[in-house]
């Protein structure tokens, strides 16, 4: 049976930006806005999600036992107090999916389980912030609970904001959260650095701005329409002699792909950091 005929029903654990931008997706397309149930301790928050017609509730409650799929978008920080509280309206065919950084899906599994029976229907996906444009890109991975069913249910629900791909496990996650999850403050970086340069070389403020941002968008849609790597694409723009190789020639001097290895490293590391703070 194709997932989109299903009835849906969804608990958005934790009512915030990127909740807000799954229901964007899903609300008039996959399910009614009274079939999603939103928990948020903060109370204007869920006032807005009243005015869209869901259902809400300042804490977890016997109203979680009616929801399909669980999606956790809380703090790292608060997610094994949460998880715990949600437990007791845990029934056997609930999808839990998480997007909290760096906790892995095993300390999830455990804190919904019991020593001797972790539960295993979990998903963990890292997002980013253009899925609230709908243009987002995730990283999913799933545990040994998870069926096919499952996995196009959970594909589906991200694939409302952006583009999905799996991957093997939780490491594999935290290096999606490195390239993917933080990947557009590093564009945002780069883009603030080329309006700066270019207003440095006489254009107004808009005019760098419209220029630096036009050019990243058909270079991103080049570069993914194209059958070329990004490597061959670059040398084609790159005459010898010309001013682009005059501008790379610098990149290379300061060893920009090597500042880029050891920022990715860095945020991996930090993930694997937050899974060791935050998942006892």
């Amino acid at each position: 049976m194709p997932i989109m005929k299903q009835e849906l029903s969804l608990a958005l654990i934790g009512g915030g930006n990127m909740a807000t931008a799954l229901a964007s997706g899903l609300i008039g397309r996959r399910c009614a806005a009274a079939d999603v149930h939103v928990i948020d301790p903060n109370a204007a928050t869920r006032e807005r999600w009243n005015a869209l017609g869901t259902t809400t509730a300042e804490a977890p409650d016997a109203r979680l036992s009616g929801c399909r799929v669980w999606f956790f978008a809380v703090k790292p920080q608060v997610m094994a107090e949460v998880v715990r509280q949600c437990r007791p309206w845990l029934r056997p065919d609930t999808l839990v999916i998480s997007i909290a950084a760096g906790i892995p899906g095993e300390a999830i599994s455990r804190w919904l389980g019991t020593g001797e029976q972790p539960y295993e229907r979990i998903v963990r996906c890292m997002p980013n912030t253009p899925a609230l444009i709908a243009s987002g890109m995730t990283g999913m991975a799933s545990l040994g609970g998870v069926d096919e069913t499952d996995r196009a249910l959970a594909e589906e629900l991200l694939g409302a904001v952006g583009q999905v791909i799996w991957v093997r496990d939780d490491a594999a996650i935290d290096a999606v959260t490195a390239v993917s999850g933080s990947g557009p403050a590093y564009v945002f970086l780069f883009l603030e650095a080329l309006i700066e340069a270019g207003v440095e070389q006489g254009l107004t403020p808009e005019q760098a701005r419209q220029l630096a941002l036009g050019t990243f968008h058909g270079a991103t849609q080049l570069a993914s329409l194209s059958p070329d790597s990004p490597a061959v694409l670059r040398e084609r723009v790159t005459s010898k002699g010309g001013t682009t190789a005059a501008a790379l020639a610098v990149f290379q001097e300061r060893g920009l792909p090597d500042i880029m290895r050891q920022a990715v490293a860095a945020a991996a590391r930090r993930a694997g950091e937050l899974a060791r703070e935050f998942s006892n």
